[in-house]
């Protein structure tokens, strides 16, 4: 026996595939497959917004965890977000020969290559093929990368040539300097570095340990090294490499590559529910996602928990089957019959969730971090400080420089071939450091996101009348304190926020800009105090960029927000709400003297001119009930019409201020909105849309939510507006691939690593909303919990956020109203 053992220990050393291992098969998805374990080969694609998002390539999914990505040929070893990438130009797939050919091109350095994968066993054969020789310029370049995510492997070993090692759980393999200094590493002074490799070999067992985790690669055609990204760019993986030889064709490296399979495994089962919970009034429904595999679905128990640590049934039945989703089968379990207010917790199949509660006052809180924490953490121009903890200084103080002209820059940036403004590139343009959010995890001003934010905040004040103050706001020392109460509403010191930057721009140049953004990609991937990323000296080469082409979608949406903002200001800060709405008429009578300027780039330049402009109108209307808005609304609604959609919001708030022939208009439209609504909440198990894109669908979740809230309360007859109830128990944890709530901080278990400005500290921003569940083709629903850097998983964005406390202000006006107005 114990000879047995030793043999089963040395053959795991040795890399060998346990005798549970399973041969992969290439099925109809187009993706090599055995139980826990899958390879992708050029299923998904390069986020062509903001470059490589680790979504492209050679990838494996092993135990329902995407371990490894970007499996291509790249010209450096570790390369950064900004790095050249190939481009695919042709994707072939053969099932029954089991084999997948991408043809790929580097166009203008006149390099094309192929690679081939082929199944083998329990292997993928990968191999990058050559018809002419490597192009002399990218010899000692050129190479197979496959990189592994860091945090999968921390706590783990490897084997390279039978010779063990742990990975770093922070990088400290050695470097080496010279060369260009490479801009996507954030660094901006001193000579370039490159990483050497920490271990070589020519096969490397990775985790041989861990069943979960264990990938063996085996080179046919010479040595490979195992790299560190992470000393480049926080964000940068464990990157496996072999170089590509040069006067060679054909098949010029081959790679082994073993994924772990074990043939019963089955992922245990997901209990999506609301991590908050419910109020007793309103439907509660979990949605149980199976594995593929699974037994048909068994018994679901609801227990309250006791004083004294027992539980008692509070209900039980049969799973409900659902169907298949993406690579899941789904359940529910409807316990809206238990009303009884206290602490409970779903069992099935030997999953336990975390507590949650069942009360009236549910949602009483939940939007308090939000308020409280994520929304003043964003402030830009301001120190805000948190007790013992400085979340930032005075950032920007030195706000801006001219932008260049006919300059495409990241970000979605661009200027058109004039600066339209009186300043020349590279001028400080003064009066711009004042007010805004920081858009995201990263530290720009975006001029289409303020307003936006400016918009909400507005109906918080008007819509829900929220008061709460528990934030220290003094603009004129440009200071912030957390949880300080100064007698002042925050919501109403938000709106000065945002609406001093709003203001700023129009003062400075006259109209609404696209934003104002890091001149570079080393400050545009600063980690830290926002603070420290200027000298705060206006006309130093460190100043932010403003960009300034005309927009006459900027114009109008910024216009809305000042409209909107008078009105929330006046009684409070009657100088501001009177220079707000001055501005906003002004510059509405001045775009009705001239065609519209249209330049557009990126998503920085506003929306679709049609709902813009009709959103001015709106607002304008609302603040003045001036007729001549009136007309224009009803001029444009004709273009305005097919948004519907995405923007009823708007058009139901004008109804007060129109003729019943357009509120027949609006109601028409909200039925057919309703009627497409309804045919596609059957599209998944959770009724809410689920979105498909490179950026997860939160952001639509919330807006259905909202949109369905808004209907009710101009046309209760149509619907109750119980997609508020679908919205919020979808973001605290009812959605696919787990439980987690995804507002930072709400509910038992929440979103604790995230893309915020401190997200190299593995943390989180209270309050904070993430983009949610990003759904990778063919058929895998992500949201990393261990990995904060996939921005389109775990990016803050400040919208979303006040849009968050409106939907849950809106549940707590569907639930007063319920019970009667009380």
């Amino acid at each position: 026996m114990k000879a047995l053992r030793w043999l089963v220990s040395t053959a795991l050393l040795m890399g060998a595939a346990p005798a549970l291992a399973q041969d992969l098969e290439l099925g109809d998805k187009g993706v090599y497959h055995a139980p826990g374990a899958d390879v992708l080969v050029f299923s998904n694609w390069y986020d062509g917004l903001f470059a490589d998002a680790k979504i492209s390539g050679v990838e494996l999914i092993l135990q329902d965890l995407r371990l490894a990505t970007n499996g291509d040929v790249r010209l450096s070893p570790t390369p950064g977000q900004w790095d050249p990438i190939g481009a695919m130009v042709k994707r072939e797939v053969d099932a029954k020969a089991g084999t997948i050919d991408v043809r790929l091109e580097y166009k203008d350095l006149g390099f094309q290559y192929r690679i081939r994968a082929e199944r083998q066993g329990g292997s993928v054969v990968v191999s990058v093929n050559l018809d002419k020789p490597l192009p002399a310029a990218l010899a000692g370049k050129a190479g197979f990368n496959l990189e592994f995510l860091p945090a999968a492997y921390f706590h783990h070993s490897y084997l390279a040539d039978g010779t063990g090692g742990t990975f770093p759980l922070h990088p400290a393999s050695d470097m080496v300097a010279g060369g260009e200094r490479n801009a996507a590493s954030g660094r901006d002074v001193g000579p370039g570095a490159e990483p050497l490799p920490f271990a070589s070999g020519t096969r490397f067992v990775l985790a041989p340990e861990d069943p979960a985790r264990r990938v063996t690669i085996a080179s046919a055609t010479g040595t490979l090294g195992l790299y560190d990204g992470r000393d480049m760019a926080q964000n940068g993986w464990f990157v496996l490499r072999g170089l590509l030889p040069a006067n060679k064709t054909g098949r010029v490296l081959e790679w082994t590559i073993t994924p772990n399979s074990v043939a019963d495994y089955v992922r245990k089962p997901v209990i999506g529910h609301s991590q908050l919970g419910y109020a007793p009034e309103q439907a509660k429904r979990a949605v149980i996602e199976l594995d593929a595999r699974a037994p048909a679905p068994g018994t679901v128990t609801l227990s309250r928990i006791n004083a004294d640590g027992t539980s008692t049934v509070a209900g039980s039945g049969a799973a409900e089957p659902w169907g298949s989703y993406l690579r899941y089968r789904y359940a529910s379990f409807d316990f809206s019959q238990v009303r009884a207010p206290g602490l409970y917790q779903l069992s099935y199949a030997g999953t336990t969730t975390a507590p949650f509660r069942i009360a009236p006052d549910v949602y009483s809180t939940a939007w308090h971090a939000t308020n409280d924490v994520y929304i003043p953490v964003a402030m830009d121009h301001v120190t805000v400080n948190e007790a013992y903890r400085v979340w930032h200084g005075d950032a920007h103080r030195d706000d801006a420089k001219q932008a260049p002209v006919n300059h495409e820059h990241i970000d979605l940036y661009a200027q058109g071939p004039t600066t339209d403004t009186p300043y020349q590139p590279g001028e400080h343009i003064p009066g711009l450091n004042v007010g805004g959010w920081l858009d995201a995890g990263d530290f720009d001003i975006r001029t289409q996101t303020q307003y936006a934010v400016v918009r909400t905040l507005v109906d918080l004040w008007e819509v829900y009348g929220v008061k709460r103050d528990q934030t220290w706001i003094d603009e004129k020392l440009r200071h912030v304190e957390l949880h300080v109460p100064d007698g002042t509403p925050d919501v109403q010191q938000q709106i000065v926020h945002g609406s001093l930057q709003l203001i700023a721009q129009f003062d400075a140049v006259g109209h609404a800009i696209h934003g104002i953004v890091e001149p570079d990609v080393a400050q545009y991937t600063h980690l830290g105090d926002a603070a420290s990323k200027t000298d705060g000296v206006p006309g130093t080469d460190d100043d932010r960029w403003a960009f300034t082409s005309k927009s006459s979608a900027l114009n109008y949406g910024s216009i809305a927000a000042l409209a909107a903002a008078s009105r929330a200001l006046r009684g409070y800060r009657d100088d501001l709400a009177d220079k707000a709405l001055g501005i906003a008429t002004r510059v509405w009578a001045e775009e009705q003297t001239h065609a519209p300027d249209l330049f557009r780039h990126g998503n920085t330049t506003g929306g679709p001119l049609e709902t813009e402009q009709f959103t001015a109108a709106v607002e304008l209307l609302a603040t003045t009930k001036d007729r001549k808005y009136a007309a224009a609304v009803e001029t444009l609604w004709p273009g305005f019409a097919k948004f519907f959609p995405f923007q009823a919001e708007v058009a139901l708030k004008a109804i007060p201020f129109m003729p019943k022939a357009y509120r027949d208009k609006v109601r028409t439209a909200a039925e057919a909105y309703l009627a497409q609504a309804k045919a596609r909440q059957g599209d998944n198990p959770y009724g809410v849309p689920v979105t498909e894109g490179g950026w997860a669908g939160n952001g639509a979740v919330v807006g259905a939510g909202l949109t369905d809230y808004a209907i009710h309360r101009a046309f209760p007859e149509l619907t109750d507006g119980s997609g508020v109830f679908r919205a919020l128990d979808y973001l605290h944890g009812t959605h696919p691939g787990s439980d987690v709530s995804f507002v930072s901080g709400v509910g038992t278990v929440s979103k604790e690593v995230a893309y915020g400005s401190n997200r190299a500290d593995f943390s989180f921003i209270a309050g904070g909303v993430v983009p949610g569940v990003l759904i990778l083709k063919p058929d895998f629903p992500e949201n990393s919990e261990v990995w904060p850097f996939f921005w389109g998983e775990n990016e803050y964005v400040i919208n979303l956020g006040p849009s968050y406390i409106e939907l849950v202000q809106a549940a707590e006006a569907l639930l007063k109203e319920r019970r009667g107005g009380k």
